[in-house]
């Protein structure tokens, strides 16, 4: 078989041996007669979180949309899905979800098992919404999850990072459907984010400042305002010292095409949310991803902070993100009673220059006790990483219950969790 390689093409898994299920009976006797796993989504995490040396489960092919709950404001999905399938389903029955990733085309189980996250100060990461799960476990057995009856487990389960067995079901809040305008100001200066930091990230339902960190400015600031009563904002010429763009634009400078509508045009929220569309299906992309949360108290610090180095950082980066993530309950969440910010790190596809980066940027976030990105790229130690998760002994211990002898475990887990 052919060599497989994560969604950006810098990651080529361990194993030639795949299988590619079309029922959930497969699934479990594929669980049931092996030593070992691991099982993918829509391949887009950036190192060996989802690697195996012994056989590979993708779920691409369970990808049905099971229920829709009208009663209890829930939809039920197979875990192949992906966040672009599910939105257009929900929005033709008149519902959305609270929030999405930048890019809609990750698996829902995925996204979730990392705790992937949109932006919004008040917008907790993806794996909130989850209410139930089933789970194969590593004897083959279909044991059922829910928030209802086992809350407190529930908690350790929903960001599990493909280490108690294979998701096979989600089931999801939704909410009613809902328009929002987006903006985008230009240049806005590194120095408002000192005294305004807050009314910044607090000015709009979601917000996103991007900048390639060649100068003290944040090149681009993005707006997305929830549409109430269908009264549209009415935007500022300038925000705190920048002007409006007056052209739709790219975060990286590119052509816009293929990003989601600017310049306040109101519009359904899966096609506002993430920065690109739907339709636009991402190819093996040219590039490498790094993520670090902190606490949002620290968030212009951090900022100063990492100005110090963009010296070092600039030659290796596309663009680089900052947004805001609401604090949630899940244990193994980067949130975990934190309300935090995230910076976000889109580099080229370069890892020699990016592996010599990445410690210096760890080194100036230290301080503020960084939490990075489950499935993107980082070089902190497995005892600095275990050190920020205060329920991680109770994680090791739902690990051993449901996976006593390690069939789900690979080289990542057993380094950063175990």
């Amino acid at each position: 078989m052919v060599e497989q390689r994560n969604w950006a093409g810098n990651y080529t898994y361990s194993t030639s041996n795949w299988h590619f299920p079309e029922r959930m009976e497969q699934v479990q006797q594929l669980v049931a007669s092996s030593k070992h796993l691991k099982v993918v989504g829509s391949r887009h995490s950036f190192n060996g979180i989802a690697d195996s040396s012994t056989m590979m489960i993708s779920l691409q092919h369970l990808n049905n949309i099971v229920q829709l709950d009208h009663e209890r404001k829930l939809v039920t999905v197979e875990a192949g899905v992906k966040y672009s399938d599910l939105c257009l389903y929900l929005a033709k029955e008149g519902y959305g979800l609270k929030n999405l990733a930048s890019l809609p085309h990750i698996s829902i189980a995925g996204a979730c098992a990392t705790a992937t996250h949109g932006s919004g100060n008040d917008n907790s990461c993806l794996a909130t919404a989850v209410q139930e799960m089933d789970v194969i476990t590593a004897e083959g057995d279909l044991v059922s999850f829910s928030r209802e009856h086992n809350p407190e487990e529930f908690d350790g389960v929903v960001v599990n990072l493909g280490g108690l067995g294979v998701v096979t079901r989600l089931t999801l809040d939704i909410v009613p459907a809902f328009d929002i305008q987006q903006f985008v100001y230009e240049n806005v200066p590194l120095t408002e984010y000192k005294e305004h930091f807050n009314d910044i990230y607090s000015s709009a339902y979601s917000v996103s400042s991007f900048t390639d960190w060649r100068n003290e400015t944040m090149n681009q600031v993005w707006l997305k305002h929830y549409v109430m009563d269908d009264q549209p904002v009415n935007m500022e010429p300038t925000f705190f010292g920048a002007p409006l763009a007056t052209k739709n634009l790219h975060p990286v400078g590119m052509g816009a095409e293929n990003c989601t509508e600017q310049l306040g045009k109101s519009g359904p929220w899966f096609d506002r949310l993430p920065h690109f569309r739907i339709g636009f299906t991402p190819s093996a992309g040219e590039e490498l991803q790094s993520e670090y949360m902190i606490p949002r108290v620290h968030g212009y610090e951090a900022l100063c902070a990492l100005n110090e180095i963009r010296e070092q950082m600039a030659p290796a980066l596309l663009i680089s993100e900052v947004r805001t993530i609401a604090k949630d309950d899940l244990w193994m969440s980067p949130f975990y009673k934190q309300d935090s910010v995230g910076f976000h790190f889109t580099w080229k596809r370069d890892w020699a220059l990016v592996e010599t980066i990445l410690p210096v940027i760890e080194k100036q976030l230290a301080p503020f006790n960084p939490r990075p990105h489950w499935g993107k790229l980082f070089t902190m130690s497995p005892k600095d990483v275990q050190s920020r998760y205060e329920k991680l002994s109770d994680f090791q211990q739902l690990l051993h219950h449901y996976d006593s002898k390690g069939k789900f475990r690979n080289r990542f887990i057993e380094s950063y969790l175990l």
